[in-house]
């Protein structure tokens, strides 16, 4: 990235960012979240780790109320819902603009170009005037080396490209969180390196940020905070060296010895 880094906004109040309070989710018979809590401080990085179906996505998901939880209480920045209770479409219009959410896919529109792919948030969605809009998605595509690629579409450009720009068009909505899940699962290995260093710029330039990544190197490097959910719940929490190098739970260890012992 430029020396002209994305400044997060500032934040208000006192405490964390981000406070979650018994969330709990299930599909049908399916109990995925069971009684989660956790805090993320204003400009720092959390990275949920955990095996295929422990409820880490359902978890960043519930952050963005793109799924709605059964109970809990979650506040992000300024806005706070109880799951439990009374709440209405417009009190999940004002939690999920505080956060903006990256995709392991990465759902640009194809028939958009990369420009018009990142206003069309902040034009369609914030009534922004598009000449603002357009001036933030140059700065910001410049930023990740991507300016020379504003007129064309999605399929003209790398898996790395696409997920550069799904970030570009997450930060152009001005988000005081943002939310990643499985940024560089889709991407070929040799491509990883360029996501990741967007991130870990963004975490440098304080962002406050949510990750589920199975990117450990990236995790102990860049993470504040590391979470290690299984089964639905939070087994163990720490910096990285606490969750990674040296972990608690026996689950814990066993998981890492499996992703990070040769094949």
């Amino acid at each position: 990235m430029t020396d002209n880094p994305v400044t997060p906004p500032a934040a208000t109040g006192h405490g964390p960012l981000i406070d979650v309070d018994g969330l709990r989710k299930s599909f049908g018979d399916n109990e995925v979240l069971k009684g989660i809590d956790f805090a993320v401080p204003a400009g720092s990085v959390t990275v949920i780790i955990g095996p295929s179906g422990s409820g880490k996505t359902t978890i960043l998901r519930s952050l963005n109320a793109l799924d709605l939880p059964d109970a809990g209480i979650i506040r992000v920045a300024d806005e706070t819902i109880d799951f439990a209770g009374s709440y209405g479409k417009a009190d999940i219009a004002r939690y999920r603009r505080q956060s903006a959410m990256v995709f392991q896919g990465h759902n640009l529109f194809p028939h958009k170009t990369v420009l018009e792919n990142v206003i069309e948030g902040p034009v369609i969605v914030q009534k922004r005037p598009r000449a603002e809009a357009v001036a933030d998605a140059e700065r910001l595509l410049t930023e990740v080396g991507l300016i020379e690629k504003r007129d064309e579409y999605p399929d003209q450009l790398s898996g790395g490209q696409q997920q550069r720009v799904g970030i570009v068009r997450a930060l152009a909505l001005q988000p005081k969180v943002m939310l990643f899940d499985e940024p560089t699962s889709a991407l070929d290995p040799e491509l990883v390196g360029d996501v990741l260093t967007v991130l870990k710029d963004l975490a440098a330039q304080g962002w406050t940020m949510v990750v589920v990544t199975h990117e450990i190197r990236f995790a102990r490097q860049v993470a504040d905070q590391v979470i290690f959910a299984d089964h639905g719940v939070v087994l163990e929490r720490g910096t990285a060296r606490q969750v990674i190098d040296d972990p608690t739970h026996e689950r814990t260890r066993q998981f890492l010895r499996r992703l990070l012992e040769p094949l």
